[in-house]
């Protein structure tokens, strides 16, 4: 239905609102106006008893201020927002504003999100009028390329301030670390992302740092896990999930001395497999398969010599690699079976920075360190949500505790 009897043309680009949409936006206009009333009324009420010397109150309803339409996800919905007047002679003044609709509020927040995400998915600034027509309209209002500026800016604020938040009521007992590289300029130079994710009490998976460091030295990733602890990280980590770079490790040591080392499989099997010649690699990574999916560490043990056995005559270079992490790569065993699948890589953090990649390798022109640092923050809090919690839950009082694990399972105390 409209207000007038002006006859309504097809819009040439082809796109038009069908009957159900143009229903359920009249039935969210009339949903807003009620709450902003309720809201309206429910602030008359708290100040009806106050009155002027004439007996008349203090606040009154006083007509609506100019229509306004609000982009939403299901179009441009036109709303009126009733005005108040405070007849009071005081300084203090009161005044309404709704707390759904807030002043110059022109486009609803998952509106306003999307052209972020957009950007972030791979669609480039210059398909931006395509994408958005397609998806509420042409007639959206306000959406242009150019707001990409001002949100790259957001993001760097939000990173910044995300980068100070306290951590002095958490405990993490699994944390993953690993060191992402891509390429956020025309250039040769790549960017090296150092990101911890880290598991607490509870089983909830949560990003705790990320920054970009010089090549993954010990001094880079001594700082990330410095500020942690700054931070109110006081508790160590129970264990520690990452590939093999040195700097990791020797950062780890020193800052979280009682935390154990376990490192992960993904990595080190493709670190094996790339040693040996591409005709046996399938081969072998059977065999580093029976390693780590072997049920008890003992069943590992000769999984692991078995291969040293196989290929270590002729690719001592492949086994020399797999055998100086032995007892690192088996530390798992000494926590609950439940845990395993989480524990033994550090893969989330590589694919989700696929994401990234892909990103970074859409974008034309100049990425800066800023941007590309800011939008990997973007992706990985946007995947943080989609993190599954770990399996066993129940377990993780027993590691705080102390309780002893072997091959996965409690080891219950006799008690004399």
């Amino acid at each position: 239905m409209h207000d007038d009897t002006i006859t309504r043309l097809p819009d040439p680009s082809g796109f038009a609102a069908d009957a159900l949409t143009e229903v359920i936006r009249s039935g969210a206009r009339k949903l807003i106006e009620q709450a902003i009333k309720a809201e309206l009324a429910a602030l008359l009420a708290a100040f009806s008893d106050e009155k002027l010397g004439d007996g008349r109150a203090r606040l009154v309803r006083h007509g609506t201020l100019p229509e306004r339409e609000v982009l939403t996800g299901i179009g441009p919905v036109a709303v009126k927002v009733p005005r108040l007047r405070d007849r009071g002679t005081g300084e203090d003044k009161i005044s309404f504003t709704p707390s759904i609709l807030p002043r110059y509020l022109r486009k609803a927040k998952s509106v306003e999100e999307l052209l972020p995400w957009l950007y972030l998915k791979g669609v480039s600034t210059g398909d931006f009028t395509e994408a958005l027509a397609a998806l509420v309209g042409p007639s959206a209002k306000g959406l242009s390329a150019t707001t990409i500026t001002r949100l790259k800016a957001d993001w760097w604020h939000d990173y910044e301030a995300w980068q100070k938040r306290d951590l002095g009521a958490r405990r993490f007992l699994y944390i993953w670390a690993d060191g992402v590289y891509f390429k956020p300029r025309m250039s040769e130079e790549k960017q090296c992302v150092l990101v911890i994710v880290g598991a607490d009490e509870y089983g909830r998976k949560e990003l705790l740092a990320m920054t970009d460091g010089f090549r993954e030295s010990t001094q880079s990733w001594r700082e990330v896990l410095l500020d942690l602890r700054r931070r109110g990280l006081k508790q160590d980590p129970k264990l520690a999930i990452g590939d093999g770079a040195l700097g990791f490790w020797a950062a780890l040591r020193e800052v979280f001395a009682s935390t154990r080392e376990q490192r992960c499989w993904v990595h080190k099997t493709m670190n094996v497999l790339n040693a040996l010649p591409q005709s046996v690699q399938a081969k072998a990574k059977g065999h580093l398969h029976d390693i780590w999916q072997a049920e008890t560490r003992a069943e590992a043990e000769v999984a692991f010599d078995f291969f040293v056995e196989t290929y270590g005559v002729k690719w001592d270079k492949a086994v020399d690699k797999l055998v100086k992490d032995r007892a690192a790569l088996l530390t798992f065993y000494d926590y609950p079976a439940e845990h395993w699948k989480h524990i033994r890589t550090s893969n989330p953090i590589e694919s989700t920075f696929a994401t990234v990649r892909h990103r970074t390798k859409r974008t034309k022109g100049c990425l800066s360190r800023q941007t590309g640092l800011a939008m990997a923050f973007k992706l990985m809090i946007a995947a943080q949500g989609k993190w599954r919690k770990l399996d066993g839950r129940n377990r993780l009082p027993e590691i705080i505790q102390g309780v002893e694990f072997r091959d996965g399972l409690r080891q219950f105390q006799n008690v004399a």
